[in-house]
């Protein structure tokens, strides 16, 4: 089974996933659902405090007159009941009249249903018995304004519609600087220092922007600071190195001498190239800027790497062009072959493996020595770190290799992973296809 197929992949998710994850993640979002609460909240308790201190009162006070409103229709349709005196007062007013007794038999409204069910809790207060025997039931119709609670009721959410968007447009306002202030961290944390945070409101927000801004110079200043002095250092070591091996070359090839120049030449050798790494380090500091891209055949490339090693390339078949800095990619394949080289197992050759990932590459490479400790992995790409089992100095390199190959990646747009694969130890490199 191919190594590459054990990588943590990166799910594709649906545009309603992304919708709801952002949603959980939006602090406007979350203010407007905190406002539209906060109103329903207030609308709530409001209602029911005055409802509850109002409503025994209010009752109190109308059944008197409701009582006395209710005898006088009583008595202008008189008794025994009369049909027309009634068809005018439901014509008149909003109500319904039901009449039942030994003579009279007649609804204002057939099929309608008293209102509210009052007549069957305040049956004493809506109904009067006249003196032949006719009982008079009165209720509230409800025909002339069925349409308008509908209107009213969609005016309601109009409005509540209305007063949400104006304030999402309000918080979104007032959280602008925020957005600003992300969008500079993620420029100071990709190297892009030209471009400050605006600043767009004199408030607690405008503060923090310029705060931002302030501590972006100095992060700024003291990088170019460490830079300049590297660059300085190692472009001033490198003519006495030159002049150094100058002279040890000149030394007699044989006896004492010639070992003393053999071992001194060695150390120069590393010397220089310590500092042709720290350079290189330096220049991948500048990510994508300092690439030289074109489009590339990475198999083909790692073949030219691979020849002469000993070691051979798994790579699929039809893999995509990818825009590479050849050079820096020669680089990075060149010293995860020497790594795998240098602390694989005796006897047995490396594994490389080129395979296609998420709509770019991934190139496996993988030893089958020791391996590290898991609470090596972490810090396996960091400049000069080198685990005392695995990494000593005698065993070459300078502790840069890991890290070179790691630039090299992150500058390409991609990234290194570093896994114990039992036995031994796999380096990943995805590399995505960048149109």
């Amino acid at each position: 089974m191919p190594e590459a197929a054990v990588l943590p992949a990166l799910p594709a998710r649906g545009w309603h996933r992304r919708a709801h994850r952002r949603l959980r993640h939006s602090l406007r979002a979350r203010l407007v659902l905190l406002f539209l609460l906060l109103a329903l909240g207030i609308t709530a308790a409001f209602l029911l405090g005055m409802q509850s201190a109002l409503g025994t009162g209010w009752r109190g006070a109308v059944r008197p007159l409701l009582g006395d409103y209710v005898d006088r229709l009583a008595a202008e349709i008189g008794s025994p009941p009369s049909v027309e005196r009634a068809q005018a007062l439901a014509a008149r007013l909003p109500l319904t009249i039901a009449i039942e007794g030994p003579s009279v038999q007649w609804r204002s409204h057939p099929g309608a249903t008293r209102h509210a069910g009052w007549a069957e809790r305040e049956d004493s207060l809506l109904a009067r018995t006249t003196a032949d025997g006719h009982r008079i039931t009165f209720g509230l119709s409800l025909q002339p304004w069925q349409e308008r609670p509908r209107r009213i009721g969609w005016f309601t959410l109009a409005a509540v519609l209305v007063l949400t968007a104006i304030a999402y447009r309000a918080v979104r306002a007032l959280l602008r600087p925020l957005e600003d202030i992300r969008a500079g961290a993620q420029r100071f944390g990709h190297g892009d220092f030209a471009q400050p945070i605006a600043i767009r409101r004199h408030d607690e927000l405008g503060d923090l922007a310029a705060d931002v801004n302030t501590m972006a110079s100095s992060i700024h200043a003291m990088l170019e600071a460490k830079r300049a002095l590297l660059l300085a250092i190692s472009h001033e070591l490198r003519s006495p190195l030159t002049r150094a091996r100058l002279h040890t070359e000149l030394l007699p090839e044989q006896g004492e001498a010639g070992v003393r120049r053999v071992a001194l030449l060695r150390e120069l050798h590393e010397m220089a190239e310590l500092v042709t790494d720290l350079l290189e380090s330096e220049r991948l500091g500048q990510g994508h800027s300092a690439l030289q891209r074109e489009p590339t055949d990475l198999a083909a490339l790692l073949r030219d790497v691979l020849l002469g090693t000993g070691v051979d390339l798994e790579a699929d078949p039809a893999l995509p062009l990818l825009p590479l800095d050849r050079a820096r990619m020669r680089l990075l394949a060149r010293n995860l072959v020497e790594n795998a080289l240098r602390h694989g197992a005796a006897g047995q050759r490396p594994q490389v493996r080129l395979a296609a990932h998420e709509g770019g590459v991934v190139l496996t490479v993988r030893d089958f020595g020791p391996g590290v400790d898991e609470g090596v992995l972490p810090h396996l790409a960091e400049p000069f770190f080198r685990p005392d089992a695995a990494r000593e100095r005698t065993t070459g390199g300078v502790g840069l290799g890991l890290y070179l190959c790691k630039l090299v990646a992150q500058a390409h747009g991609g990234r290194l992973v570093l896994r114990n694969v039992q036995p031994g130890l796999a380096v990943d490199v995805l590399l995505p296809r960048t149109d």
